[in-house]
């Protein structure tokens, strides 16, 4: 009787498998019925023997070709089986690779084809995975990578030493996946993706999908599983109905490894989250927590786009910051990067050899200011990559917003680029109308899937409808930084007093166009960085007058129609340059002077989150009433804020270097009219000019009111009143 044969492969093929260099290697390794009986092979170079062991018997394997052994199971079903492998004497037993079937689905694949697997995450990288077993649980790590012009992908790391050929992973088809699951491989293993181009050459690659990645600079994926528990339900459950963008947003700006040097993702859960909540900010902005290799980059260089920087701790030591900041009241929004990345070599940059993530064309694939590579908007698979990394940061960590960086260098194809090093799109415009299709579909997708999250444009340009729905033909944000209030301010407050009046202009623009778009108001880290200086640097006169300078800015800021975002060390005063290489100076917080900086910033924080007046209708230009925008002469600006119920708050900002005695207020309405800050108080480090709490209006007409008062505004100061409760006058 003949003995059974093994299922017949050419010879070129078991070489192309043995060296990890063929699409399909299941085709050939793992368990195939062949002519009534089974066949199994399996890749073990340089064992002495190989058997495979089922719950029923023990079957040698003979040596076929180039470290492929090959047995013969009788009969027609497929036994559960391990590989019991012989090397020097030493025998070890473990799980086969290529026994088991694709762990994505044809779901997930038509999916990934067309471009809308909204949780890609949960489909493609590294997932820890168990299956039952007759011969006991399989738990293991299953990976897979997208890579459509690779000629062959293996993985390589820990769990096979980094030997190439030794873990091949098999081509999905049309989707252009490549996946394998590799049984005993456990969460902390370090690996790589080595695809072999079309070309020929081999390229080893972190892995885009990514959950983890080594501290820089090593450069390697971790397999990660989360085991976080959540706290932050009830939280999670009022921001699904709460209207963020109606809502009061104060933002204190972050970037985490130099608040405080030396302080983790767990240390900051509880030195950040006390500091953030005692200075009364609803929300916190962290600078982009995306793996980057460069640290001076800030994390705006991302080569990990589903990976948190493990400089400050683990996945789930991220999650514990957040959910701390859920627990204390406090929003959290997130940088986030899909405008360019980075060309080191083992990140996305030509990832399978081809310009797969990025532009073909150099004119739109590369970025000239920053030399990086930019993402190629108008194919579908890059596109969900990117749409999908907003949708894990919103759901994996809880984030309550993404801050997106570099808008405007996505919508437009000329953007720092001279005539000729652009081409126009199709009807013949400057505008990037895959990036803008891109944008809209990203931000439909996060509104429409977590209720009460915010998207916030970092858009520096006049362009169109940034914050306006995207069923009207608008980006889709919620709000937008503007940039142009910024430039202005500062531009104006750079001025002596003694010459503010010739630039009064600079200070009272915004109001022209504020409720155009749902605006944002950023005194961000662009502003404090590469030879600007400091906010406080940037005022003029003395120390006091510096300080004092910043506490009119900062009323002004809070008062002025729209949200507010602070940077980290503004409100102490901080007198250099940020850097990400040293702390913030906590010290200066022993100088009553930066001490009282601090202490107002807190006031102001606490008056905004109780006066709806001041954020109630940002939107709206019923928000607002200028009481008097035209006194140039005294650098002073009256205005009113206006809440959706008739409360009534009155700002007046004196730019002056000089107290503005009996300066005429008109009012809103007669009554007593109460102080409720004053930027000049001594607890804020000021010279005490005031007015001793309250005034009274008199029947006096003034800019077209039938009331008003005779006030004391301090110099370089601000003043904020409000109608006394019960006192009020037709």
């Amino acid at each position: 009787m003949n003995s059974p044969q093994p299922l017949p492969v050419d010879s070129s093929v078991l070489w192309a498998v043995a060296h990890g260099m063929y699409y399909a290697p299941h085709s050939v390794l793992g368990p195939h019925a062949y002519e009534g009986d089974v066949t199994i092979r399996t890749l073990r170079p340089l064992a002495d023997s190989v058997v495979f062991v089922t719950p029923d018997a023990k079957i040698e394997a003979t040596h076929e070709q180039d470290g492929i052994w090959t047995a013969v199971l009788e009969g027609e079903s497929v036994p559960d089986y391990r590989v019991e492998v012989t090397y020097g004497g030493l025998t070890t037993t473990t799980d086969d690779p290529y026994r088991f079937m694709p762990t994505l689905g044809e779901l997930d694949l038509q999916l990934i084809r067309e471009g809308r697997h909204e949780e890609l995450w949960r489909a493609l990288g590294s997932r820890i995975r168990t299956y039952p077993s007759v011969l006991g649980e399989v738990t293991g790590t299953s990976f897979a990578v997208w890579a459509p012009d690779a000629q062959a992908v293996r993985v390589i790391g820990d769990f096979n030493s980094w030997t190439s050929g030794a873990t091949a992973m098999r081509s999905l088809g049309a989707a252009g996946v490549w996946e394998v699951f590799v049984p005993g491989v456990g969460p902390g293993t370090k690996y790589k993706y080595e695809i072999q181009t079309r070309e020929g050459g081999w390229v080893q690659k972190a892995d885009p999908l990514a959950r983890r990645a080594e501290t820089p600079p090593a450069t390697a994926s971790v397999v990660e599983d989360s085991a976080y528990q959540w706290s932050d339900a009830d939280w999670m459950e009022a921001r699904a109905k709460r209207d963020t963008h109606g809502g009061p947003m104060s933002i204190y700006e972050v970037h985490l490894g130099s608040w405080h040097e030396g302080l983790g993702y767990r240390e900051l859960a509880t030195e950040l989250v006390e500091y953030v909540k005692a200075m009364g900010f609803t929300h916190v902005e962290f600078m982009p927590v995306a793996e980057h290799p460069y640290t001076p980059s800030w994390g705006y260089q991302v080569t990990g786009y589903y990976a948190p920087t493990s400089r400050w701790g683990s996945p789930d030591d991220l999650r514990l910051l957040i959910d701390q900041f859920h627990q204390a009241g406090i929003g959290v929004i997130l940088d986030w990067v899909p405008a360019h990345f980075p060309k080191d070599s083992f990140g996305l940059a030509r990832f399978d050899g081809s310009a797969l993530y990025e532009y073909p064309d150099p004119q739109r694939g590369e970025h000239p200011d920053w030399g990086t590579l930019v993402f190629n908007y108008g194919r579908t698979e890059v596109r969900n990559f990117l749409v999908a990394n907003a949708c894990y940061w919103l759901e994996e960590f809880h984030v309550d917003g993404l801050r997106v960086d570099a808008v405007a260098s996505m919508l437009y194809l000329d953007y720092s680029r001279d005539p000729g090093q652009w081409s126009p799109n199709a009807y013949g415009g400057r505008e990037n109308l895959e990036a803008i299709s891109f944008l809209q579909e990203t931000t439909a997708t996060a509104y429409k899937r977590y209720p009460g999250i915010v998207m916030i444009a970092e858009e520096s340009t006049a362009w169109p409808g940034v914050t306006a729905p995207t069923t009207g033909g608008g980006l889709g944000f919620g709000l937008k930084w503007n940039m142009g209030w910024m430039n202005d301010t500062l531009r104006y407050m750079r001025e002596d007093p003694v010459n503010r009046k010739y630039h009064h202009g600079e200070i009272t623009f915004s109001m022209v166009y504020a409720f155009s778009e749902n605006y944002c108001l950023p005194l961000s880290h662009d502003e404090v960085v590469h030879g600007k200086g400091s906010l406080l640097a940037k005022m003029p006169g003395d120390e006091w007058q510096k300080l004092a300078n910043l506490r009119a800015l900062y009323a002004y800021m809070w008062s002025h129609p729209g949200k507010q975002l602070l940077f980290m060390g503004s409100e102490l005063g901080v007198g250099g340059e940020w850097s990400e290489r040293w702390s913030l100076d906590w010290w200066l917080l022993d100088q009553p002077s930066h001490a009282g900086l601090a202490a107002l910033v807190k006031t102001l924080n606490a008056l905004y989150r109780e006066r709806p007046a001041l954020w109630d209708q940002d939107s709206n230009p019923g928000t607002f009433e200028w009481i008097d925008a035209d006194d140039s002469d005294h650098n002073v600006l009256a205005y009113i804020r206006n809440s959706r119920d008739g409360q009534k708050l009155i700002s007046v900002v004196n730019f002056a270097g000089v107290p503005q005695e009996g300066y005429r207020l008109a009012l809103p309405q007669a009554g007593t009219w109460r102080e409720i800050l004053n930027t000049d108080a001594p607890e804020f480090g000021g010279s005490g000019v005031g007015n001793l709490g309250a005034i009274e209006s008199e029947d006096l007409e003034w800019h077209g009111r039938p009331h008003s008062a005779s006030i004391r505004v301090p110099p370089l100061g601000a003043v904020w009143f409000e109608p006394e409760p019960g006192s009020t006058g037709a």
